[in-house]
């Protein structure tokens, strides 16, 4: 492959990277060809000995995405994080997917659960209102108690979900490591 279609074919990857970064990494690629014409490798040797672009943007997106997810933790820099690694390759598919569900879903559960309970006082006014007759002073108090759970419950679910959140942009950190090339062990 020669130089001028390695860099178009590169170019068109990175099209989801801001343009000021997607120059820099453009820029570092023609430096590697430079050097290695410099060195008297021809432009094929040298896109081989490099990759397949499409390949190396995957790489670069999901380390993008995931330094971005690491600076700002929000829901959409961890998606895109997410599903940057994923698309590294089919074994991702499953050691990336399945815990994040699996984590997702006890987030949303823990949280709902939090929020059910501190809700619970008005479920029993609304109770009250549409069927009279079943009120009990006991369900009020109960619902009240509840609402002091949900509170402790929502609490520490804040606390748990900023921890999960760091926790799995490392475990994506980790797996971007192993499928770049393994890990070097010391």
């Amino acid at each position: 492959m020669s130089k001028e279609a390695f860099m178009r074919k590169l170019e068109r990857a990175l099209v989801k990277l801001p343009v000021a970064e997607r120059q820099d990494i453009l820029e570092d690629f023609h430096e590697h060809f430079h050097v290695g014409m410099q060195e008297g490798k021809d432009e094929a040797e040298i896109a081989a000995a490099l990759g397949s672009p499409n390949q190396i943007a995957k790489e670069l997106l999901a380390t993008y995405y995931l330094d971005r997810a690491g600076e700002e933790s929000n829901v959409g820099n961890v998606f895109r994080a997410v599903w940057a690694v994923i698309g590294l390759g089919f074994f991702n598919l499953v050691v990336v997917l399945g815990p994040f569900i699996a984590v997702l879903g006890c987030i949303v559960g823990g949280w709902t659960v939090g929020v059910a309970f501190i809700v619970s006082p008005i479920l029993v006014l609304l109770n009250v209102i549409i069927y009279p007759d079943t009120f009990r002073l006991f369900d009020l108090f109960a619902s009240i108690g509840l609402t002091g759970v949900g509170l402790f419950i929502s609490i520490g679910m804040f606390y748990a979900t900023r921890f999960i959140v760091k926790l799995f942009i490392r475990y994506l950190s980790y797996n971007i490591k192993l499928v770049k090339g393994g890990l070097k062990h010391a």
